[in-house]
């Protein structure tokens, strides 16, 4: 894993179309190693769009901290 700083927000797509959550937690060991713990969130929704507006309401999430894949 690279020590590239991670975006706490990762929307994606599954196979049904509908685009998913996830929440990445990233801490770091006492050598400086970043540990990345990810939780899927059960939500599913249409839209991106819908995507980062549920995790401005819930997570607090500000523009620049989301990533899609």
């Amino acid at each position: 894993m690279s020590r590239e700083k991670v975006a706490p927000f990762l929307i994606t797509k599954d196979e049904d179309g509908n685009f998913r959550l996830t929440v990445r937690e990233t801490r770091y060991n006492s050598q400086g190693y970043p540990l990345v713990t990810s939780h899927l969130q059960e939500e599913s929704f249409k839209t991106a769009a819908a995507v980062r507006s549920h995790a401005r309401l819930v997570f607090k999430a500000e523009p620049g901290q989301f990533a899609i894949k």
